[in-house]
């Protein structure tokens, strides 16, 4: 029998015995609908925590100097308690850092903490402030979409003004114009002269909560310490140039520690890629998900497959005989089978993909995560679910082309 008159004769089953087709291809459809859905979401999940998470809050091509990790991956009580133990990273720090970089090398410090933040519209909310200095603007790519940024002059004479982010603007000014106008921050008046582009959000977290002032302003003192600082930024020109400059700082930061050659280090410096790390390994456990869902209604579609081609076999085992007496060979037996199943479990694919691609949208638009239908995923539950007809379908195939001739043509 030719392929397309057999995956005819499929097609013709399916539609004649529609329950029995149903749960034929019912577990193939569950196992190629969740690869398809699990695999969206991961793919989507990679690309969102390396161009927008990481790349939002460590920075494109930039290497920060902290006392201990921003994102921290799994990590013990133990290692926790030492990094609470470090030493601070210092305002001095800077200085020798940035000197042992190439010139005109973009670096700016930041000290930011929760600090009460109110109008004379709104009352006094606890929100992110940061005191920064540098090309911190630069280094983040911000932008202002009203208003300017902070200039040269007012960060080193700590005027009081300050940067703030859409929704701050929002919260506090309400119908109003924010430029110009007070806002205190710590119960001090500062003035806002810009408000900055939108950042959009991370799991639904909006990024456009803050206010940024100069770090020589008295902001300084509400966010840490005297002379104590969070992160100092290092914006590099490409990706080839980040170990150099890991190396140069670590190298600065030991010495100005007295680290012996056997002692760790106690100060953290992180790129995207470190941060990364954390992804990766939740990502790996997400694949191994990803392939034990689906093999489990795999193998059970398969099993189902094998059992109702079965039943097909002993359904039509007149027909066998009756093609068999007219010249059909084993192999022409065989082969109609196994197209068969294959043609049945190929439908139960494309149905599977359909599903799993619209619950993958369905989870990107009721939740904060994200999800990227991945073509070659498309293809490899295609190419599943026409492998799992063939594998389950070769028993019921050579069952069907050794039966005798004679005796099938005796069945009734």
């Amino acid at each position: 029998m030719p392929f397309v008159d057999a995956v005819r004769l499929a097609l013709a089953q399916i539609r004649v015995q529609k329950l029995k087709s149903f749960f034929t291809l019912l577990g193939v459809t569950i196992g190629v609908m969740f690869l398809i859905a699990v695999v969206s979401i991961v793919e989507g999940m990679s690309s969102y925590m390396e161009h927008d998470f990481v790349g939002k809050l460590v920075g494109v091509n930039t290497v920060t100097l902290r006392h201990r990790p921003e994102i921290g991956g799994d990590i013990t009580e133990a290692q926790w308690r030492e990094m609470q133990r470090r030493p601070r990273v210092l305002v001095s720090d800077a200085q020798p850092v940035v000197d042992a970089l190439p010139p005109g090398t973009l670096w700016s410090l930041e000290g930011y903490d929760q600090v009460p933040i109110s109008s004379q519209w709104r009352p006094a909310g606890m929100l992110e402030a940061s005191a920064v200095e540098g090309d911190y603007f630069k280094i983040r790519e911000l932008k202002a979409a009203k208003g300017r940024l902070l200039t040269t002059q007012e960060m080193a004479m700590g005027t009081p003004v300050v940067v703030i982010g859409e929704d701050i603007a929002t919260r506090f000014f309400p119908n109003l114009d924010p430029l110009g106008r007070s806002l205190k921050v710590g119960g001090l008046p500062y003035q806002v002269v810009g408000v900055a582009e939108p950042q959009g959000s991370i799991f639904g977290l909006s990024l456009d909560r803050f206010v940024i002032a100069p770090y020589r302003s008295p902001l300084r003192h509400l966010v840490n310490r005297p002379n104590v600082i969070d992160v100092i930024r290092i914006k590099v020109s490409g990706d080839a140039d980040m170990i150099e400059t890991q190396e140069t700082i670590r190298q600065v930061m030991r010495g100005r520690r007295g680290l012996r050659p056997s002692q760790p280090d106690n100060f953290a410096i992180e790129t995207s890629e470190s941060a990364l790390s954390f992804w990766t390994n939740i990502k790996g456990k997400l694949v191994i998900a990803g392939i034990i869902l689906p093999a489990i209604g795999l193998v059970v579609g398969a099993i189902v497959i094998m059992n109702i081609m079965l039943v097909a076999v002993a359904e039509r085992t007149r027909e066998i005989g009756i093609r068999k007496a007219l010249g059909a060979r084993r192999r022409d037996i065989m082969s109609q089978f196994l197209v068969e199943a294959a043609t049945l479990s190929t439908v139960g694919a494309a149905i599977g993909i359909t599903i799993g691609i619209m619950l993958a949208q369905l989870i990107a638009a009721l939740s904060p995560l994200p999800a990227t239908v991945a073509p070659w995923s498309i293809v490899a539950g295609v190419l599943v679910g026409a492998g799992v007809g063939i594998v389950s379908g070769i028993y019921p195939a050579s069952r069907a082309s050794r039966l005798d001739p004679i005796l099938a043509l005796r069945q009734e």
